[in-house]
């Protein structure tokens, strides 16, 4: 019974791994269509500010003027290059934050700090692949240990819990 339950956590070990393996991959794509997503962002931006510029404003200014507008659908447009300028610059902030933190810290930031819309993105595109950095083959190899581990600790505690107790006779 002991051997069969040595291959099951055999096999959620292996599952774990393949499993991990994937954040950092997963990390990787999302950095990519983060960058995607700050660039198009910037060329929105600078479309702005140039016309903003050849009016002779500023872009704080031709946010105001079209926000102040009379016409529901030009203030609304002013919110929205408001709302986009406020975006760039969390994403920029965010992109230059995960190139600052080590591989592992990445990930950590992607989960917890990682914007949304870019993220689901990213899992809907999502195509798993063979971790051969260092950060893809320590995940694996941890995802391995935690579940393989896991499974182990569980079967004892419960082999344990199914086995007859002797009672200590007193004299």
């Amino acid at each position: 019974m002991f051997r069969i339950t040595r291959i099951v956590a055999f096999g959620f070990g292996l599952l774990g791994g393949v499993l991990t393996s994937q954040l950092p991959e997963f990390s990787q794509q999302y950095r990519q269509r983060l960058g995607g997503s700050i660039d198009e962002l910037t060329r929105v931006l600078q479309r702005f500010d140039s016309d903003a510029r050849n009016n002779s404003e500023t872009r704080e200014s031709a946010i105001l003027r079209l926000r102040g507008n009379a016409d529901n659908l030009i203030s609304r447009q002013g919110v929205a290059m408001q709302a986009n300028a406020e975006r760039l610059s969390r994403l920029e902030a965010h992109r230059r934050a995960m190139m600052e933190a080590g591989p592992f810290m990445r990930v950590a930031l992607m989960i917890r700090n990682g914007d949304t819309d870019v993220m689901e993105a990213a899992y809907q595109d999502f195509e798993p692949a063979v971790p051969v950095t260092e950060e893809g083959i320590l995940a694996a190899a941890l995802g391995f240990i935690a579940a393989w581990g896991c499974l182990l600790v569980l079967a004892n505690f419960v082999r344990s819990l199914r086995r007859p107790r002797t009672r200590v006779a007193r004299a």
